[in-house]
């Protein structure tokens, strides 16, 4: 199970391919991971998706940056080749909380990007 190569990495995603393992392991390991960072499933969507949330909607939107909030959308799936894919992509802006929360949402990808690479 390892870390093959960083496909895309933008402020607001990131596409790991990993070798040596199952997508359903990858699926598992991802909610771990992120279930260790205080995040949450709070739907699926199908086809390997899911989406995962930290912090308090509503309070973000009344606190601003006091308050963080973060939701991102975990997709998996195989390539042709074997190598299975784990693409995470931000489904919140940040914007509720200013420019100091949409640079707290780019440091959270960019956390979350470090941590997906090293598991």
């Amino acid at each position: 199970m390892a870390f093959i190569r960083n496909d895309i990495a933008t402020g607001d995603m990131f596409r790991h391919v990993y070798g040596g393992m199952t997508k359903s392991e990858l699926d598992d390991r991802a909610a771990q991971l992120l279930s260790a960072w205080g995040y949450k499933s709070v739907a699926d969507k199908g086809s390997g998706s899911m989406i995962y949330e930290k912090g308090n909607r509503v309070a973000r939107l009344l606190l601003g940056a006091l308050v963080k909030y973060f939701k991102v959308s975990v997709t998996t799936s195989v390539s042709p080749s074997d190598e299975v894919i784990c693409e995470v992509r931000t489904e919140s802006s940040g914007m509720s909380g200013g420019l100091i929360g949409m640079n707290q949402v780019k440091t959270e990808m960019g956390n979350l990007n470090a941590a997906f690479r090293d598991f």
